[in-house]
């Protein structure tokens, strides 16, 4: 289209993959940036829909561009520029929106029959089940293991001791990793025990249960215990947001970790580290850190000249 009418493409944006339904585009909304300089004269498209199925942000997109004496161009649609192409946009338009939203009420309508008819509701195949007819089954080799996992800890196991067992078994993979939030995970969801969770509504029909509910309602009480139990102490931290990491700026947060024989251990570590960043600080004890703190402020205020400034504010 563009060579047949001696249009010279200087920039391509290009989004793959992703809807026309909304402008949260990455490309497309740079191509709105890029537009208040006029580097060009035209936005040539493929078809309108690929611009936008959108009536609404169509035309607050084509008024932007239009502002910017820029030109909407569709290469498969013939459309005038004369007051018969305005109608003939308008109709484009419109049938873009209805059937973008037609198409997503049949996608809606077809999961939902799925779901009442017990199939498989889609998206990663749950670990302890397989897929026969559209179904979810028992796999019986990965339930033994699941329900092993759900007995050790209502028999008081810790999942770090449970997901190291794991792993010396070689037992671990992409569907059954050993860390602590995955098994936390796992012990909480609800479809072990033949119940799946959708916001217009609770199936009983979909998953075949693998855990038995007095279980499963163990674990449940014991996740809740180990939440707000006894290891939750009021402890002061002194430094809680007043100290930042020297490396990062970074504040430093409270920690409490445990060792195998139950002693309890208080840390400051750096916020970035839950956000899997170089940082290069490591956690520090939370005493001797408060020390060398408490330390110097009273090096700092014990001074002549600071004790005279103290005592003139009194």
């Amino acid at each position: 289209y563009a060579k047949r009418n001696d249009i010279l493409i200087v920039k391509n944006y290009i989004d793959r993959a992703m809807t026309g339904t909304n402008d949260n585009r990455e490309a497309f909304q740079q191509m709105l940036k890029d537009s208040d300089k006029r580097p060009w004269d035209y936005v040539l498209v493929y078809k309108l829909d690929r611009f936008s199925r959108n009536k609404y942000e169509m035309a607050i997109h084509r008024k932007h561009l239009k502002d910017n004496g820029i030109k909407i161009l569709s290469a498969m649609e013939n459309i005038p520029d004369s007051p018969e192409g305005i109608l003939l946009e308008s109709l484009l338009e419109g049938m873009n929106q209805y059937y973008s939203e037609e198409l997503s009420q049949k996608t809606r309508r077809g999961l939902r029959e799925t779901r009442l008819k017990g199939n498989y509701p889609g998206g990663r195949i749950l670990f302890g089940y397989s897929i026969v007819d559209r179904k979810p089954t028992i796999n019986e080799d990965e339930a033994i293991i699941i329900r092993n996992i759900f007995n050790d800890y209502a028999n008081g196991k810790r999942l770090v001791d449970i997901g190291d067992e794991l792993f010396s078994q070689g037992i671990v993979n992409d569907r059954l990793p050993k860390s602590v939030n995955n098994l936390y995970y796992m012990l909480q969801n609800e479809r072990y025990i033949g119940i799946y969770h959708h916001p217009e509504k609770t199936y009983d029909n979909i998953f075949p249960p693998i855990v038995p509910k007095e279980i499963f309602d163990i674990v449940q009480k014991r996740i809740q215990a180990n939440k707000y139990g006894k290891h939750v102490v009021d402890v002061d931290y002194l430094l809680k947001g007043k100290a930042y990491c020297g490396f990062c700026g970074k504040p430093l947060i409270s920690y409490t970790g445990t060792s195998c024989n139950s002693t309890i251990y208080r840390y400051y570590k750096c916020r970035s580290i839950k956000k899997k960043t170089n940082c290069q600080f490591k956690a520090f004890r939370k005493e001797p850190l408060e020390k060398i703190v408490t330390d110097a402020l009273i090096k700092l205020t014990t001074t002549e000249k600071n004790l005279n400034l103290l005592a003139n504010k009194i």
